[in-house]
Protein backbone atom coordinates (compact mmCIF):
# COMPACT_ATOMS: atom_id res chain seq x y z
CA UNK A 1 0.00 0.00 0.00
CA UNK A 2 1.56 3.33 -0.93
CA UNK A 3 1.37 6.28 1.10
CA UNK A 4 -1.03 8.98 0.85
CA UNK A 5 0.72 12.30 0.81
CA UNK A 6 -2.12 14.43 -0.38
CA UNK A 7 -3.75 13.41 3.35
CA UNK A 8 -1.47 14.05 5.77
CA UNK A 9 -2.52 16.19 8.55
CA UNK A 10 -1.20 19.88 7.84
CA UNK A 11 -0.19 21.70 11.38
CA UNK A 12 -0.35 25.66 9.70
CA UNK A 13 -4.10 25.73 10.21
CA UNK A 14 -4.75 27.81 6.74
CA UNK A 15 -7.51 26.80 4.69
CA UNK A 16 -7.21 26.82 1.06
CA UNK A 17 -9.83 28.85 -0.83
CA UNK A 18 -9.24 26.68 -4.29
CA UNK A 19 -6.82 23.94 -5.12
CA UNK A 20 -6.98 21.97 -8.35
CA UNK A 21 -6.12 21.46 -12.02
CA UNK A 22 -5.84 24.58 -14.75
CA UNK A 23 -6.04 24.68 -18.43
CA UNK A 24 -6.42 20.77 -19.18
CA UNK A 25 -7.19 20.43 -23.17
CA UNK A 26 -10.07 18.05 -23.31
CA UNK A 27 -12.80 17.14 -25.43
CA UNK A 28 -16.52 17.52 -25.18
CA UNK A 29 -19.72 17.03 -26.44
CA UNK A 30 -21.73 19.66 -26.39
CA UNK A 31 -25.92 19.69 -26.49
CA UNK A 32 -26.82 21.33 -29.92
CA UNK A 33 -30.42 22.51 -30.15
CA UNK A 34 -30.65 21.58 -34.24
CA UNK A 35 -28.58 18.63 -34.70
CA UNK A 36 -28.37 17.02 -31.35
CA UNK A 37 -24.88 17.30 -30.22
CA UNK A 38 -21.58 18.90 -31.49
CA UNK A 39 -18.29 18.28 -30.70
CA UNK A 40 -15.02 20.23 -29.68
CA UNK A 41 -12.43 20.63 -27.52
CA UNK A 42 -12.32 22.96 -24.39
CA UNK A 43 -9.66 24.28 -21.95
CA UNK A 44 -11.04 23.34 -18.53
CA UNK A 45 -10.00 24.53 -14.81
CA UNK A 46 -11.48 22.33 -11.78
CA UNK A 47 -11.00 23.63 -8.29
CA UNK A 48 -12.53 22.42 -5.05
CA UNK A 49 -11.59 23.89 -1.38
CA UNK A 50 -9.32 22.61 1.11
CA UNK A 51 -9.88 22.39 4.83
CA UNK A 52 -7.10 23.57 7.18
CA UNK A 53 -6.24 19.82 8.38
CA UNK A 54 -5.51 18.36 4.84
CA UNK A 55 -1.85 18.98 3.28
CA UNK A 56 -3.16 18.54 -0.36
CA UNK A 57 -5.94 17.25 -2.69
CA UNK A 58 -5.78 14.16 -4.89
CA UNK A 59 -5.24 16.30 -8.44
CA UNK A 60 -6.03 13.01 -10.17
CA UNK A 61 -9.99 12.69 -9.38
CA UNK A 62 -10.47 15.82 -11.21
CA UNK A 63 -9.63 14.49 -14.29
CA UNK A 64 -11.47 10.73 -13.28
CA UNK A 65 -14.24 13.56 -12.83
CA UNK A 66 -14.14 14.78 -16.75
CA UNK A 67 -13.97 11.40 -17.71
CA UNK A 68 -17.51 10.96 -16.57
CA UNK A 69 -18.53 13.73 -18.05
CA UNK A 70 -21.75 13.53 -20.94
CA UNK A 71 -23.08 15.50 -23.66
CA UNK A 72 -22.96 18.91 -21.77
CA UNK A 73 -25.48 21.79 -21.26
CA UNK A 74 -24.66 24.48 -19.35
CA UNK A 75 -27.14 23.60 -16.61
CA UNK A 76 -25.77 20.65 -16.65
CA UNK A 77 -22.81 21.16 -14.82
CA UNK A 78 -23.91 21.21 -11.55
CA UNK A 79 -24.16 17.06 -11.52
CA UNK A 80 -20.26 17.38 -12.31
CA UNK A 81 -19.49 19.65 -9.35
CA UNK A 82 -21.68 17.13 -7.60
CA UNK A 83 -19.40 14.80 -8.25
CA UNK A 84 -16.08 16.69 -7.85
CA UNK A 85 -17.04 17.51 -4.04
CA UNK A 86 -18.35 14.06 -3.78
CA UNK A 87 -14.87 12.19 -4.77
CA UNK A 88 -12.96 15.03 -3.24
CA UNK A 89 -14.60 15.39 -0.02
CA UNK A 90 -15.14 18.94 -0.35
CA UNK A 91 -17.80 21.67 0.58
CA UNK A 92 -17.30 23.89 -2.49
CA UNK A 93 -16.26 23.33 -5.97
CA UNK A 94 -14.98 25.47 -9.29
CA UNK A 95 -15.24 24.67 -12.67
CA UNK A 96 -14.41 26.97 -15.42
CA UNK A 97 -14.39 26.16 -19.40
CA UNK A 98 -13.77 27.87 -23.14
CA UNK A 99 -14.45 26.34 -25.94
CA UNK A 100 -15.10 27.05 -29.56
CA UNK A 101 -18.60 26.65 -30.67
CA UNK A 102 -20.03 26.67 -34.26
CA UNK A 103 -23.19 27.44 -35.65
CA UNK A 104 -24.15 27.29 -39.62
CA UNK A 105 -25.22 30.46 -40.98
CA UNK A 106 -26.92 30.82 -44.51
CA UNK A 107 -26.11 33.86 -46.71
CA UNK A 108 -29.02 35.78 -46.78
CA UNK A 109 -29.83 35.96 -50.61
CA UNK A 110 -27.89 33.22 -52.34
CA UNK A 111 -28.41 30.67 -49.11
CA UNK A 112 -24.76 29.30 -49.23
CA UNK A 113 -23.99 28.00 -45.62
CA UNK A 114 -20.65 28.17 -43.68
CA UNK A 115 -19.69 28.12 -40.09
CA UNK A 116 -19.54 31.12 -37.62
CA UNK A 117 -17.52 30.40 -34.57
CA UNK A 118 -18.49 31.33 -31.47
CA UNK A 119 -15.85 31.28 -28.57
CA UNK A 120 -18.15 30.47 -25.60
CA UNK A 121 -17.36 30.13 -21.69
CA UNK A 122 -18.89 28.44 -19.03
CA UNK A 123 -18.13 29.57 -15.34
CA UNK A 124 -19.94 27.25 -12.75
CA UNK A 125 -19.87 27.33 -8.79
CA UNK A 126 -21.53 25.32 -5.97
CA UNK A 127 -20.97 25.09 -2.12
CA UNK A 128 -24.72 24.88 -1.14
CA UNK A 129 -26.51 26.74 -4.34
CA UNK A 130 -25.17 26.38 -7.45
CA UNK A 131 -24.01 29.56 -9.98
CA UNK A 132 -23.45 29.37 -13.65
CA UNK A 133 -22.31 31.90 -15.76
CA UNK A 134 -22.51 31.71 -19.43
CA UNK A 135 -20.50 33.45 -21.75
CA UNK A 136 -20.83 34.11 -25.64
CA UNK A 137 -18.18 36.35 -27.66
CA UNK A 138 -19.99 36.72 -31.40
CA UNK A 139 -18.47 38.93 -33.97
CA UNK A 140 -20.91 41.69 -35.18
CA UNK A 141 -20.56 44.25 -37.99
CA UNK A 142 -20.83 48.03 -37.11
CA UNK A 143 -21.26 50.76 -39.19
CA UNK A 144 -20.58 54.90 -38.01
CA UNK A 145 -24.08 56.95 -37.17
CA UNK A 146 -21.69 59.95 -37.48
CA UNK A 147 -19.86 58.86 -40.18
CA UNK A 148 -22.71 58.53 -42.17
CA UNK A 149 -24.40 61.74 -41.14
CA UNK A 150 -21.34 63.86 -42.03
CA UNK A 151 -19.60 62.11 -45.00
CA UNK A 152 -20.71 63.39 -48.77
CA UNK A 153 -19.76 59.36 -50.32
CA UNK A 154 -20.03 56.16 -47.68
CA UNK A 155 -19.40 55.74 -43.71
CA UNK A 156 -16.88 53.75 -42.01
CA UNK A 157 -17.61 50.26 -40.47
CA UNK A 158 -15.80 47.61 -39.21
CA UNK A 159 -16.02 44.05 -37.44
CA UNK A 160 -16.73 44.21 -33.75
CA UNK A 161 -17.76 42.17 -31.09
CA UNK A 162 -20.07 41.80 -28.25
CA UNK A 163 -19.34 39.78 -25.09
CA UNK A 164 -22.31 38.47 -23.23
CA UNK A 165 -22.26 36.81 -19.95
CA UNK A 166 -25.21 36.17 -18.03
CA UNK A 167 -26.99 34.10 -15.08
CA UNK A 168 -30.09 32.49 -15.83
CA UNK A 169 -33.00 31.20 -13.78
CA UNK A 170 -33.52 28.74 -17.16
CA UNK A 171 -30.64 27.48 -19.55
CA UNK A 172 -30.63 29.59 -22.56
CA UNK A 173 -28.90 28.07 -25.31
CA UNK A 174 -25.92 29.80 -26.83
CA UNK A 175 -27.76 30.27 -30.23
CA UNK A 176 -30.06 32.50 -28.12
CA UNK A 177 -27.46 34.72 -27.27
CA UNK A 178 -25.98 35.42 -30.78
CA UNK A 179 -29.51 35.88 -32.07
CA UNK A 180 -29.82 38.73 -29.53
CA UNK A 181 -26.02 40.48 -30.57
CA UNK A 182 -26.87 39.83 -34.22
CA UNK A 183 -30.10 41.68 -34.15
CA UNK A 184 -28.65 44.57 -32.30
CA UNK A 185 -25.81 45.16 -35.04
CA UNK A 186 -25.45 46.94 -37.89
CA UNK A 187 -25.53 43.40 -39.88
CA UNK A 188 -24.14 40.00 -38.81
CA UNK A 189 -20.82 38.20 -39.75
CA UNK A 190 -20.78 35.17 -42.40
CA UNK A 191 -17.71 32.98 -43.70
CA UNK A 192 -19.36 32.75 -46.96
CA UNK A 193 -20.90 35.09 -48.78
CA UNK A 194 -21.26 35.45 -52.66
CA UNK A 195 -21.81 38.74 -54.51
CA UNK A 196 -24.90 39.24 -54.15
CA UNK A 197 -25.02 38.42 -50.22
CA UNK A 198 -21.97 41.02 -50.50
CA UNK A 199 -24.60 43.60 -51.55
CA UNK A 200 -27.16 42.35 -49.73
CA UNK A 201 -24.76 42.39 -46.11
CA UNK A 202 -23.35 46.20 -47.43
CA UNK A 203 -26.57 48.30 -48.06
CA UNK A 204 -27.98 46.68 -44.67
CA UNK A 205 -24.92 47.78 -42.03
CA UNK A 206 -25.42 51.14 -44.16
CA UNK A 207 -29.40 51.23 -43.34
CA UNK A 208 -28.48 50.08 -40.14
CA UNK A 209 -26.16 52.46 -38.13
CA UNK A 210 -24.72 51.32 -34.98
CA UNK A 211 -22.32 53.39 -32.60
CA UNK A 212 -21.08 50.54 -29.84
CA UNK A 213 -22.84 52.41 -27.30
CA UNK A 214 -26.08 51.58 -29.57
CA UNK A 215 -25.64 48.01 -29.77
CA UNK A 216 -24.65 47.14 -26.02
CA UNK A 217 -28.42 49.26 -25.34
CA UNK A 218 -29.93 47.30 -28.15
CA UNK A 219 -28.37 44.04 -26.78
CA UNK A 220 -29.08 44.90 -22.85
CA UNK A 221 -33.26 45.34 -24.24
CA UNK A 222 -33.05 42.01 -25.64
CA UNK A 223 -31.83 40.46 -22.15
CA UNK A 224 -34.32 42.73 -19.87
CA UNK A 225 -37.34 41.01 -22.13
CA UNK A 226 -36.33 37.44 -20.98
CA UNK A 227 -37.59 36.77 -18.00
CA UNK A 228 -35.32 33.41 -17.75
CA UNK A 229 -32.03 35.87 -17.10
CA UNK A 230 -31.40 37.06 -13.60
CA UNK A 231 -27.77 39.04 -14.56
CA UNK A 232 -25.99 39.80 -17.38
CA UNK A 233 -22.84 42.28 -18.32
CA UNK A 234 -22.45 43.28 -22.25
CA UNK A 235 -19.55 44.89 -23.52
CA UNK A 236 -19.56 45.89 -27.07
CA UNK A 237 -15.82 46.70 -28.72
CA UNK A 238 -14.85 47.95 -32.23
CA UNK A 239 -11.96 47.07 -34.12
CA UNK A 240 -12.29 50.83 -35.86
CA UNK A 241 -11.34 50.95 -39.01
CA UNK A 242 -10.08 54.62 -39.29
CA UNK A 243 -8.98 55.11 -35.49
CA UNK A 244 -5.74 53.99 -33.83
CA UNK A 245 -7.71 52.59 -31.04
CA UNK A 246 -10.62 50.65 -30.41
CA UNK A 247 -13.82 51.85 -28.89
CA UNK A 248 -15.95 50.51 -26.26
CA UNK A 249 -19.16 50.36 -24.24
CA UNK A 250 -20.17 48.17 -20.85
CA UNK A 251 -23.16 47.91 -19.81
CA UNK A 252 -24.15 45.23 -16.99
CA UNK A 253 -27.59 44.73 -14.74
CA UNK A 254 -27.37 44.95 -11.01
CA UNK A 255 -27.93 41.21 -9.31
Amino acid sequence: MLKDVQGQVDQRHIALKQVGIRDIRWPITLKDPHKGVQHSVAVISLGVNLPHEQRGTHMSRFVECLKEMGPIHPHDLEIVLDGLKEKLGAKKAMLDMRFPYFIEKKAPVSGKTGYLDISCHYHAEKGETFHLDVGVNVPIHTLCPCSKEISKYGAHNQRARAKITIRSTKPVWIEELVEMAEASASSPIFSLLKRPDEKFVTEEAYENPRFVEDAAREIALRLNQDERIDWYRVTVESEESIHNHNAFACVEKED
